[in-house]
């Protein structure tokens, strides 16, 4: 999902974003789309509606390459942390439309927020820590087993999964997610 680009290649993007390069438009979404696409989904439990959030990143990316900063983390994990917001902001707006319990909408809106946080906390965290929870609860290994898959000590597994499991469990955190990260669009004059 997205392959992990490098720093340099985010910044370069992200100039290619500014000046306007509808080819540089077209790679993001050739290397990110199902990332986007897949959170979407796992969020919304739609296609059509994870179509149109994937429609909006990409449409606010384009229109607004300067609201990424690459002091802040890579483009990868800014793109997903949109896509989260504005797949809940969705959600949110879609079942407040269709129903008159509020507090069923809450749970529900919650419970995708949580779901898209993990998400967004695995496919942001480094390539080691992924792949011993991956090892640990994909393929049910313990940390003396993962540590021989991953050829490292059984400390090193222990800290790696302990880490791991410490950036998860800031999943159940609260976040505020009442509007929309994609806010207004400003309109991109023709280049």
């Amino acid at each position: 999902m997205g392959t992990p680009a490098s720093p340099r290649w985010d910044r370069r993007m992200q100039q290619r974003l500014a000046r306007g390069e509808e080819a540089a438009l077209g790679e993001l979404y050739d290397r990110y789309a199902s990332l986007v696409h897949g959170l979407a989904h796992r969020v919304m439990e739609d296609d059509e509606a994870a179509d149109l959030v994937t429609r909006e990143v990409f449409g606010y990316i384009w229109e607004n390459p300067d609201a990424y900063d690459p002091k802040h983390g890579s483009l990868r994990s800014w793109m997903a942390a949109l896509t989260r917001h504005q797949a809940v902001h969705r959600l949110r707006q879609h079942q407040n439309r269709g129903r008159s319990d509020t507090a069923e909408v809450e749970t529900r809106v919650r419970e995708a927020n949580t779901a898209a946080r993990a998400d967004f906390i695995v496919t942001s965290m480094p390539a080691p820590l992924r792949a011993a929870l991956e090892l640990a609860y994909r393929e049910r290994m313990d940390y003396r087993t993962a540590a021989v898959g991953l050829g490292v000590s059984e400390d090193e597994a222990r800290r790696r999964l302990r880490l791991g499991l410490q950036l998860l469990s800031t999943a159940m955190e609260p976040a505020d997610e009442a509007e929309s990260p994609l806010g207004p669009r400003r309109q991109r004059g023709r280049r």
